[in-house]
This record gives structure tokens, sequence and C-alpha cells, in this order.
């Protein structure tokens, strides 16, 4: 984490720096992604209160920034100890020292992509020029936070498919062993396996990985050189 409106920490930090440039009433700034999966996180802030007021709300799955984030609007709590919409969020706030918050949504090509979140600490509100101001950067900003958050999704989903390629090889070894230790087809062999995983309560990759496992072990036990 850092501290101070000069500095950001995340995969997007110079958008976090210029936003402050652009909306100079907010003492904190974060950015809120939602993933095609709906799943919140923060990809950039700066100071200490943005990455920890924002998890508040992924926790509890609510919030003006996650709102924002879900619905592509504006959202703002003009002071957070009077606030009832977010009670618990607002009152989280006030004990951090952040007296307002605005969420401005970042809607992308296909979805809305997620959030750029204002906390303010100081005595400026968040009026329509800081509005008109944190809007107008939010729609710049927006394909820069399309364009990494499309870059994460994919490296998570080649990461997804390697498992599952991954999983299948696994899977497909040990179910020759069944079908040389059993003479059966290989259908068969895949029933014997969800069996053992489904008495067993363990994941079918995992059964077949033990049996693998196995008999490697066999075969290296049986080709070790007589002591």
């Amino acid at each position: 984490m850092t501290s101070g409106p000069h500095r950001a920490s995340g995969e997007l930090g110079p958008p976090v720096l210029a936003a402050h440039v652009a909306v100079p009433a907010a003492a904190e700034v974060s950015v809120t992604v939602i993933d095609p999966r709906k799943r919140p996180r923060t990809v950039a802030f700066s100071g200490d209160r943005a990455p920890v007021l924002d998890e508040r709300q992924y926790e509890t799955g609510r919030g003006p920034c996650l709102d924002a984030a879900l619905t592509g609007g504006i959202i703002s709590i003009p002071d957070t100890a009077t606030d009832r919409t977010y009670e618990a969020f607002s009152a989280a706030c006030h004990r951090h020292g952040v007296r307002r918050v605005l969420a401005v949504g970042l809607p992308g090509p296909q979805w809305i992509i997620g959030a750029l979140n204002f906390y303010g600490t100081g005595d400026r509100p968040f009026d329509d020029e800081v509005r008109a101001a944190a809007t107008l950067f939010a729609t710049r900003a927006a394909v820069l936070v399309a364009n990494a958050a499309t870059y994460e999704d994919s490296v998570e989903l080649t990461a997804d498919l390697e498992q599952a390629m991954a999983s299948r090889a696994v899977i497909e070894q040990a179910k020759g062993i069944v079908m040389a230790d059993k003479g059966c087809t290989p259908d068969e062999a895949f029933r014997v396996l969800a069996t053992i995983s489904s008495r067993s309560n363990v994941k079918l990759r995992e059964v077949a990985q033990r049996l693998v496992d196995q008999a490697q072990h066999r075969r290296r036990r049986l080709s070790a050189p007589p002591s």
C-alpha cells in the first residue's frame, strides 16, 4: 500500500494518478474492475483507505463503488456521517476519516467493466463541477481499464484451459491403467474412476493422479536393481 494522493499502486497506477489531477477534491482514488463472471476486484488505488473500503463492499456485496461498477451509473454519498442508503459502509468510511464518496461507472464495449472511486476527506464537497470532471475522466479512462481487464481475462482463461488439459491428460493415463488391469473398455474404466471419486468424496482428477503416481512408483520399484 501507499500513502498520499501522489503515489499509486496496482496494475493501473497511472490513471489513478491522473484522476487526482482531474479531481483534486478526492484524497484517495481506486479502480474497481468487474470480470465477466461478475467478480469485483481493485486493480489500482492510492492511499491506505481506498482498498480497505473497496474490499469491505466486495465482502458484503453492497456499497456505492460496487453498485456503480455493476450498473455503470454515478453514485454519490455527500456526507458519510448522515448517509442512510449505505449506512454500514458510510459508518466504516466515517471511522476511517472519509467524509464523502463518489463512484463513476466505467462502461465497456460488451459489459460494465467497473468503476472509478473517489474518496474525499477534506471540506470541499463533490459538487456538480467535481462530478462533471470525474465523469469526463472516467469516460477517457474506461478504454485503458477495458484493455487491461481484457488482458487479465485472457490470461485467466489460458490458465483455466491449461489446467483442464492437464486434468484430461492424467485422467486418460489413469483410464489406461485401469483398462490394462481389468481388461475393460475406456468407458468402463472411466466409470471405475468415477465410482472411486464418488465413494471417497475426492475429485476425479485427484483420484486419477493418485492412481498414476502409484503405477509409476510400482514401475520404479520393479525396475530398480536388486540391492
